[in-house]
């Protein structure tokens, strides 16, 4: 019913920016909430951030406080994740997730994912 792609991944320095997209299509009407989560190999997934659909509240992991800002924009059916003074522990692939229901917890409960997109931060 809905698919989600992510783009904007890549090779960065320790200090630099990068924005990641994720576009949803299908039936876009159905998500409450997106939110990007990343996984390093061998490693348990982990939350960065969440926002909803309708009213933008957001919530971020700790590790990306101050950092990392999510956005939306509901015409064109688009999350992005900004990220600012990436670190070389920012390094691993990151997801696009979505959620029918408007309630739960923020890194729980996810019904939709994308496929991921690299990043890789250099120090």
């Amino acid at each position: 019913q809905v698919q989600l792609v992510e783009s904007g991944g890549g090779l960065v320095q320790a200090g630099d920016s990068l924005r990641l997209s994720c576009a949803a299509s299908g039936r876009t009407i159905s998500i409450a909430t997106m939110g990007w989560f990343r996984q390093a190999s061998g490693k348990e997934r982990e939350f960065v951030a969440a926002i909803s659909r309708i009213g933008g509240s957001t919530n971020y992991a700790d590790s990306v406080k101050g950092r990392f800002t999510i956005s939306r924009d509901n015409a064109k059916n688009t999350v992005y994740l900004q990220m600012n003074s990436l670190k070389p522990e920012d390094t691993t692939v990151y997801y696009c997730a979505a959620r029918r229901s408007p309630k739960g917890l923020w890194d729980m409960e996810y019904d939709y994912w994308g496929q991921g997109t690299q990043v890789t931060v250099s120090s």
